[in-house]
């Protein structure tokens, strides 16, 4: 008695079960690589950069304060710099990169600018040469810090080294490739291998027990499945190196404020196709289906015959 009606069944069982599995294995871990690719494009480095701009900012209003006298201590360009870093800390707030505790942190910082900036406008009514002056001064730099020893805490630019880092390190936790992910890739690969085996070797059992060439919606399906798991894998692996490249370049201060709008380019260069690398995974869904479809169309007419003629 023949067994090719219950042979087809059961590749079409497995087939099916083998294209659904992969399906959502894939979906999951692309989805677990790109789902941070956005917020790492987004959220992350642009408030790493904009609590480097702020502190650049600060700097340049130090020395305007330093080196112009009486009449620098509230000129127009110390406000102007002050008024860079504010919005700048405004724009790291916005962003949300460290959660409710980086807005705290930024919302002390604005507070300490304003301090900051009082003292200094305090010491610019005094003049040159005034104990009050140099005195207000002192307060003044003591708040912001510039010159302050490393591990110092409390004044601004110690709060914003450690606002940055707190930013940096979401930004790595981003773009690392944990084991979870690498699982869920192993299990993928594995997957990936067994249905693209599973596809060729119906498509020789058909081609051998009926006589005939392999169905062109058998081999269609073989094809999609075969081109499109590598393509978004070298996708992934793309995007992650991206991520990697985007974080090292955050990783260090800019040496100056001039840097940072270098730095910026180069990370939104790095990063640009994050959001069409993250809508592919709106596809993996649709491409499994059209496999699932593919081999359903394939093989059923066959089943279909054979089963005709083993009732009549």
């Amino acid at each position: 008695m023949s067994t090719t009606g219950r042979d087809l069944v059961r590749r079409l069982r497995l087939l099916l079960v083998l294209a659904t599995a992969t399906t959502l294995a894939l979906f999951f871990a692309y989805r677990g690589v790109h789902d941070d690719t956005v917020p790492l494009s987004t959220a992350s480095t642009p408030g790493i950069r904009a609590v480097d701009t702020a502190r650049g900012a600060l700097r340049q209003a130090h020395d305007v304060v330093r080196d112009g006298g009486a009449e620098g201590d509230t000129s127009g360009e110390f406000l102007t710099q002050i008024s860079v870093a504010q919005q700048s800390l405004a724009l790291a707030a916005s962003e949300n990169v460290t959660g409710l505790a980086g807005r705290h942190d930024v919302q002390t910082v604005t507070g300490l600018i304003a301090v900051y900036s009082g003292w200094v406008e305090r010491g610019g009514r005094e003049p040159e040469g005034s104990p009050l002056r140099a005195a207000f001064l002192h307060y003044a730099e003591k708040v912001l810090g510039v010159e302050a020893e490393v591990g110092t805490e409390g004044d601004i630019m110690s709060r914003l080294d450690a606002l940055r880092g707190e930013q940096l390190a979401e930004a790595r936790r981003q773009a690392a490739f944990p084991w979870e992910l690498w699982l869920g890739w192993c299990t993928v690969a594995v997957l990936y291998a067994a249905l693209c085996g599973a596809l060729l070797e119906s498509g020789l059992f058909l081609r051998r027990r009926f006589r005939r060439p392999v169905p062109v919606r058998l081999s269609a399906a073989t094809a999609l499945c075969a081109a499109g798991v590598p393509v978004l894998a070298w996708q992934t692996l793309s995007a992650h190196r991206a991520m990697a490249d985007a974080v090292a370049g955050v990783r260090v201060p800019p040496a100056g404020p001039d840097a940072v709008p270098e730095v910026a380019d180069e990370v939104r260069g790095v990063l640009a196709d994050a959001g069409f690398w993250a809508s592919l995974s709106n596809w993996i869904p649709l491409g499994g289906a059209a496999v699932v479809a593919l081999t359903l169309w394939g093989l059923w007419p066959r089943i279909a015959e054979y089963r005709f003629r083993g009732q009549r």
